[in-house]
């Protein structure tokens, strides 16, 4: 069978019954008799039309079941080969990294095809003879920051039906106080049968549950029924096919954005909750109105050259943030590496007003240069807090911990990854945390993780994008609050075996702590639970007897509730824990680990990293086919795969150029040309992004704003003659206006003339002359029938394109055509459509996917602190030819720009040529 080539698609959605962003769906399909395997991307999806596709999707629904914060996901896709010869389709699921798959299975003309969870090693030869055979072969692959893609396909024959049924677990992590259960809706097209459906189920009770969704119209929003009661809630959406569609007799679908459920349980008891089914138990341990403890926290922060740009500006950014929500019990330094190392002040500083303001000054003035001296700075901050301990400087009951933000590998000073983290660990001596930050996908982020867990912390990549900022807030925000220190859950030995981790160095508000077992015996009279930690001005200490859930009559009306989720949690968590373990024990230990872990990945059917699910297909009319092999990312596959993707974006539709030091890329273009088309083209990245704004004629959009110098630009639309025969009317710039209001000047541009105003004087000249005209404060360069180049006195430079059209052509007119040049001469105040980008723009694109239009393939990407769809297409830039023009790749924002630009489209709507609003 053939991969994913020249699919047309038919359906993309997502659930993820789970606080991390969820899942998306697939469904394709091919000729049987189609083409060869392809493994390229955008080049390969040229090949064939998307007349052939006929197959219907009749059916997506997503049943997920949350029962004491675990979560089962059921995901049913129902399909049709409406085609008179056989296909192939492919059935493609993005589902949380975090997640464990635990059943896939398709049902074909009634027979069922169930996978198989195998050990990776034995299932590896299988998936290497069908790569080596040119079959398909099911894989994972990294898909965005915290998802991967589940991928399979089948042959179907002509007009039969195919189910695919996948089911993944997790358990739900509390942050910042909720539990968040998101799914992603991205049909392409009404569904006859479209649900979704969670049910959560919480002994403790359910204080809050909060339901929206990015698309949700009035229309829409009464569909969302949501019933709560003290421990259930339920939450359902299910359009029909005509509630779905964008207008009665249309295919597009209202469907694409987000279903977000927040919700959190009643935490009454300082003991927590303790649940006991068949013969295990979970305690949930997160008490309520606990006092904040004190934090000493040394932020260690990478300013070598590689954080230059938009790096170090976000880092300096985020600590402005975090310096300011300091509370002014705490305690913090500054301390910064690159070649060297070099400390704001030689100990840590009380969070008072004062000194926080002079922190923050010191942040303004960092700057980028040198090498990368990871050694010697974490060293440096936990000596200083070493040292303030032993002379009294800190508080007793206080918590010690070190941020270290950083981009790149060790490489100056101790620069072996394992030399440093024996020193740090030895300097460490469990005495303090040690968090990490890793910016980018050049970073070695297995050290960074090895580095804290060995020194109670964790790791955190750090995704570039606009959102950095956003993101590294977000981390500071989970452990800005530590209520207590060194918390130990203990049980009685004779009651329990089997426990997961019962020792944890911090509990942060807004935070959980869960701890599962087995029991030994079913004799819960002796069953205390004790749990002692450190607070802010006491010891916690807390006793008591568990006691039972009776589910049967808490719950009479729902008879399966996932019976044995204590069971499956305790096996989830204690897999989790010891595949964390095992990357920082030693080497004899770490074979032991691992065993365990596979052991319990196989008994309990979970796709883990050391797994994978083995699936078999039928046979078709060329004879047995190779199974399918789906396996488990680790961090380091995800990194290496994102490395790729940042580094070839537009896969083979635009050539990549390797970085040298004797190449210097072309500085960026913004223009707008065309119906009306703006592009941003970013040479560094040898890559460019695109919008269209759609508006009728007639409105006046702002380009360019820079209240600092007194710089506007606007421009005017204009509409075609009269409505093609397709409907679609095309909108173009047929004029601009340009401002300078510190130098006097000011321009208007039409497709008829060009007029000069300054010093109460006008200069006017027709686009059939060929002039030079030069001023004090602006010069003007006119050639006929082609452009006028607009140079403003120490600033910037506009080229203005004509573009002629046949006066006789019964539907278009002349437009104009704006490009930029020295964007960079203006100020970092500038604004406006194109002016916003001038100063660059940060995104990431993964998850290289089959579009709508075969040579078109879509793209996930990340921009602004949000996940956009985009499409690979093409712009022309007139500038070289007028005429034609030349084909541009570049990565199209739907919507108007929606996402891509600050705020709304109509946001840059003005009421004049000359004026700002």
């Amino acid at each position: 069978m053939s991969g994913l080539q020249g699919v047309g698609l038919l359906l993309l959605w997502g659930s993820a019954c789970l606080w991390l962003p969820g899942s998306a769906l697939v469904i394709t399909s091919r000729k049987h008799e189609a083409l060869q395997e392809t493994r390229g991307g955008a080049e390969s999806l040229q090949k064939k039309s998307t007349n052939d596709v006929t197959v219907e999707v009749y059916s997506v629904k997503v049943d997920c079941t949350v029962t004491s914060r675990f979560a089962h996901t059921v995901m049913t896709s129902r399909a049709r080969n409406k085609a008179n010869v056989s296909q192939e389709i492919f059935f493609e699921v993005e589902l949380p990294k975090t997640a464990f798959i635990t059943n896939f299975s398709m049902e074909i003309e009634g027979q069922v095809y169930v996978g198989e969870v195998k050990e990776k090693e034995k299932a590896k030869k299988q998936y290497e003879k069908a790569v080596s055979s040119g079959q398909t072969a099911g894989l994972v692959k990294a898909s965005g920051r915290k998802m991967e893609k589940f991928s399979v396909s089948v042959n179907i024959a002509a007009e039969s039906n195919v189910t695919f049924i996948l089911t993944y677990e997790e358990l739900l992590q509390r942050k910042l106080g909720q539990y968040e259960i998101l799914t992603r809706v991205k049909p392409k097209q009404p569904v006859q049968e479209f649900q979704i459906v969670t049910n959560i189920f919480e002994p403790q009770g359910i204080s809050h549950v909060d339901t929206h969704a990015t698309f949700l119209t009035n229309e829409l929003l009464p569909l969302v029924e949501k019933t709560v009661t003290n421990n259930k809630a339920h939450i359902s959406f299910s359009p029909t096919m005509e509630q779905q569609r964008k207008c009665p007799d249309c295919d597009g679908t209202l469907l694409d954005g987000d279903f977000v459920i927040k919700y959190d349980v009643n935490r009454a008891k300082s003991l927590g909750d303790i649940q006991v089914v068949n013969g295990y138990f979970v305690h949930f341990f997160a008490p309520p109105d606990l006092p904040r403890v004190p934090k000493n926290v040394v932020f260690v922060i990478d300013r070598s050259g590689s954080m230059r740009g938009r790096k170090i500006e976000q880092t300096r950014e985020a600590l402005l943030a975090i310096l300011n929500d300091l509370h002014e019990e705490d305690h913090f330094a500054l301390i910064l590496l690159d070649s060297h190392v070099v400390s704001w002040r030689e100990s840590l500083t009380k969070a008072t007003k004062e000194n926080v303001t002079e922190g923050m000054d010191y942040v303004r003035r960092i700057r980028e240069t040198g090498s990368t001296n990871i050694n010697d700075a974490v060293l440096r901050g936990v000596n200083m807090l070493v040292k303030d301990r032993q002379e009294k400087k800190l508080p007793e009951r206080s918590i010690d911990m070190i941020i270290l933000m950083t981009d790149g590998m060790p490489n100056a000073g101790v620069s072996s990854p394992p030399r440093i983290q024996e020193n740090v660990r030895s300097a460490i001596g469990g005495n303090m945390s040690l968090f990490c930050l890793g910016f980018g996908n050049d970073v070695d982020y297995s050290f960074l993780d090895v580095l804290s867990k060995q020194n109670k912390g964790v790791a955190r990549r750090i995704f570039e994008g606009s959102d950095a900022v956003v993101q590294l807030q977000g981390f500071y925000e989970e452990v800005a609050n530590p209520l207590l220190s060194e918390v130990d859950l203990r049980y009685p030995d004779n009651t329990v075996d089997s426990l997961t981790t019962n020792h944890y160095s911090q509990l942060f508000n807004g935070s959980e702590i869960v701890v599962a077992g087995r029991l030994m015996d079913n004799d819960l009279d002796n069953f205390l639970v004790e749990v002692f930690g450190q607070g802010f001005e006491d010891d916690f200490e807390v006793q008591g007897q568990a006691s039972t859930v009776d589910w049967d009559m808490m719950y009479p009306d729902d008879k399966y509730i996932f019976g044995d989720f204590t069971e499956r949690l305790w096996a989830y968590l204690t897999i989790q824990q010891l595949l964390e373990k095992s990357k920082s024990d030693a080497p004899d230990e770490k074979a032991n680990t691992t065993a365990k872990a596979l052991d319990m990945s196989l008994r309990y059917s979970f796709v883990t990293p050391l797994t994978s699910m083995v699936v078999t297909k039928p046979e078709t009319e060329d004879g047995p086919d190779s199974p399918l092999i789906a396996d488990k990312l680790t961090e380091e596959q995800r990194q290496q795969a994102e490395r790729m993707i940042h580094r070839y974006p537009a896969q083979n539709a635009a050539r990549y150029v390797a970085p040298s030091y004797a190449y210097q890329p072309p500085p960026p273009t913004y223009f707008v040309d065309g119906d009306p088309h703006f592009m941003i083209e970013l040479p560094d990245r040898d890559d460019a992004l695109c919008f269209n704004i759609n508006d009728k004629p007639g409105t006046i959009l702002n380009l360019v704003r820079d209240p600092k110098q007194g710089i506007l630009v606007n421009g005017q639309t204009i509409g075609d003659k009269k409505i093609p025969p397709d409907g679609k009317i095309n909108t173009y710039f047929w004029r601009f206006g340009i401002v300078h209001q510190t130098l006097g000047v000011r321009l208007e541009v039409s497709t008829r003339d060009i007029s000069v105003f300054q010093d109460g004087k006008r200069v006017k000249l027709l686009w059939s002359d060929t002039a030079s005209v030069k001023g004090p404060n602006v010069d003007l360069l006119l050639t006929k029938d082609r452009s006028v180049t607009v140079t403003l006195k120490d600033s910037v430079k506009f080229v203005i394109l004509l573009h002629k059209v046949w006066t006789k052509h019964p539907y278009h007119q002349d437009y104009l055509g704006f490009y930029t040049l020295d964007s960079h001469l203006l100020s970092p105040s500038v604004h406006g459509l194109l002016g916003q980008f001038y100063h660059g723009i940060a995104y990431e694109l993964s998850d290289l996917r089959p579009g709508e239009v075969p040579e078109k393939p879509d793209a996930t990407m990340y921009v602004k602190g949000q996940e956009l769809n985009v499409t690979r297409g093409w712009q022309r830039d007139f500038r070289r030819d007028v005429k034609n023009g030349e084909n541009v790749p570049c990565w199209f924002i739907h919507s108007n720009g929606t996402g891509l630009i600050d705020g709304d489209v109509t946001d840059y709507i003005v009421s004049g040529l000359f004026k700002t609003v």
